[in-house]
């Protein structure tokens, strides 16, 4: 791992300076971007979300039909909900809808506007009356038995096997049940040489809390002015950063000053400007001497919606001098070096987190995959922009690295699918909570957390008073 790459040398930062210093070059990788999906063509807000179900159950639908032949043998028979009889053991194939009692609604903006009751606040949204029924392009029919209505989420697009009873008509009662197999994935080539790519997320600069001390360690690491001649030739392999979001605080938003007239707010500076400021000047110190790939986040200065757009580069006048700097989209989907990484900056596992009783982050963004979309609850319950003819969210192939930023703590493990296929699946933590950043071997493909700690004790300062 990157730790044994270091030298044995403990002692060289205590030894004189000599004439001649080392000179490590950085590694050079192979890189493609395969977020061309995400990026939006045309910005029509007038279609109805409908669109994109269908387009994604039309796009899912051979899939399931694939994976259940293969479950249950390739006699069992496939019907439409309209096409059901009663007693009939068939295998029906469509979209969850989840109903929460619950859920948000925009009654509680109308509450707050009329000095109503308002709705109270929750981190989940589940209750024991909770159902699940299934969609498809003409009916919806109630669930009953087998599926985990508390960890299943709206969006999400199964295979069921059972009927409907005679008594019991208007519920399909399951037996068993299937999600989409992933597809094929490309082979990762051999090399020779270890080289990293540095994931990191939640710096939010401008937070009351901010650590920037540990934030320069983190640049200083990565653009190799930290530590001896060991440790910067190991610097030295690390081929990209990836920004996966929330680089700026929740608290640069202030949403009184949005509700406050013009002429009170005149003379006054918004608190996410500064951010900016302070972000470009650690993005200039990466992208000096490495490729940089910055993602918007949640509270970023960025389209809300998902997919959200690259940040504009005047905001980055500093960073962007150097062709290094790279502002790109959230989900971001690329390739280095042969190994497909695929990312978010972590709103589609916080709104599961809401939406079910999973309370494991990884166990959520593994579920995204097995499922074979990265946000099914989007447009539910998680905003996304009005597709009409594709879904860019269903994954269109099987990555070999798969990560979700702005987590609370860092996780990683190596999902293996029925065809053997491995996926390195990681919660890249929130910097300003846990000053931990996540390199990932493209070689091996393991991965391993950095964690800085620069703090100063009050005692070591009592002489000097």
């Amino acid at each position: 791992m990157f730790c044994s790459t270091v030298s044995q040398d403990a002692g060289g930062l205590l030894c004189e300076p000599t004439e001649r210093s080392k000179t490590f070059k950085r590694s050079v990788s192979e890189y493609t971007d395969h977020s061309e999906r995400f990026k939006l063509k045309d910005r029509t807000f007038a279609r109805q979300y409908a669109h994109m179900y269908a387009e994604r159950l039309c796009v899912m639908r051979p899939k399931l039909i694939e994976a259940a032949k293969k479950k249950w043998g390739q006699n069992v028979r496939t019907k439409k909900l309209f096409e059901l009889k009663a007693e009939e053991k068939v295998v029906v194939v469509g979209t969850l809808f989840k109903h929460m009692e619950l859920q948000p609604s925009i009654l509680k903006e109308i509450s707050d506007e009329h000095n109503l009751m308002p709705q109270p606040e929750r981190a989940k949204f589940i209750d024991e009356a909770d159902e699940l029924i299934l969609e498809d392009e003409l009916q919806r029919i109630l669930l009953v038995d087998k599926l985990d209505k508390r960890a299943l989420v709206t969006g999400v697009v199964v295979a069921v096997y059972g009927m409907e009873p005679d008594e019991d008509r208007g519920k399909f009662h399951i037996e068993d049940y299937c999600f989409a197999e992933l597809e094929t994935q490309v082979p990762v080539p051999v090399k020779e040489k270890d080289r990293y790519v540095a994931l990191v997320s939640g710096l939010d600069i401008g937070s009351k809390s901010e650590n920037m001390m540990n934030l320069q360690l983190l640049a200083d690491l990565l653009s190799g002015q930290l530590g001896d001649e060991g440790q910067q030739e190991a610097a030295a392999n690390i081929v990209r950063v990836i920004v996966a979001g929330n680089s700026l605080s929740q608290d640069t938003r202030d949403k009184n000053q949005m509700k406050q007239a013009k002429y009170l707010t005149k003379k006054t500076t918004a608190s996410s400007v500064e951010a900016v400021k302070s972000l470009d000047d650690i993005l200039v110190q990466l992208a000096a001497s490495m490729e940089v790939d910055l993602m918007p986040g949640e509270f970023d200065p960025a389209n809300h919606t998902l997919p959200q757009q690259p940040l504009h580069r005047c905001m980055f006048p500093q960073a962007t001098m150097y062709p290094t700097m790279h502002c790109v989209t959230n989900p971001y989907d690329f390739s280095i070096d042969g190994v497909r990484i695929l990312g978010t900056s972590g709103q589609n596992v916080q709104d599961i987190y809401r939406f079910s009783c999973l309370e494991d982050h990884l166990q959520m963004l593994e579920n995204t995959l097995i499922w074979g979309h990265i946000a099914p609850t989007a447009p539910d319950t998680l905003g996304c922009y009005p597709y009409y003819d594709e879904d860019p969210f269903i994954l269109p192939e099987c990555p070999h690295v798969y990560f979700a930023g702005s987590m609370p703590s860092y996780q990683s493990k190596v999902f293996r699918d029925s065809k053997g296929q491995k996926v390195l699946l990681i919660n890249v933590p929130r910097f300003s909570q846990t000053s931990t950043c996540v390199l990932v071997n493209l070689r091996t493909l393991e991965c391993q957390p950095v964690t800085f700690d620069m703090s100063f004790q009050e005692d070591s300062f009592e002489g000097e008073k």
